[in-house]
């Protein structure tokens, strides 16, 4: 089960890069003026999304597995806690891409300081998924 625990890590921390990296690249997609480079940034949010989404599936493949290779139930409220940060970090995933579509279709209404708020979600979100696992303070 550990190696199962220590994919699992990895799958996290690599999905978590890309949730922290792709809105930084809409800040800066909302911020240029100069075609050339917003269709290099588009570029680079297509190809990381795209790389995202299978980290995001196997994290949740390797945490199912856990969960019920380690028994953790639904007694646990700590576990109800965590699993809805998870609901949450899916939907901020699922949202990135609703934004790349946007950015795609050169049809972005927001500036560069919404995205600068948009990229803190996921640090929250880890902050507190990390603090229900070490802690479980239910």
């Amino acid at each position: 089960m550990l190696w199962i625990k220590a994919f699992h890590i990895l799958f996290v921390i690599s999905w978590f890069a890309g949730l922290f990296y792709l809105p930084r690249i809409y800040v800066n997609l909302a911020q240029t003026q100069d075609a050339g480079a917003y269709d290099c940034l588009l570029g680079m949010a297509r190809r990381l999304y795209r790389f995202m989404m299978p980290l995001a599936i196997l994290s949740l493949a390797f945490g199912l597995w856990l969960m019920l290779g380690y028994g953790i139930g639904m007694t646990s409220g700590w576990m109800h806690a965590k699993l809805l940060l998870v609901v949450l970090l899916v939907v901020y995933h699922l949202i990135c891409g609703r934004m790349l579509a946007t950015f795609e279709r050169r049809a972005n209404q927001r500036g560069h300081r919404y995205y600068r708020w948009f990229n803190e979600a996921p640090v929250i979100l880890l902050a507190l998924v990390l603090v229900l696992v070490v802690v479980k303070p239910f």
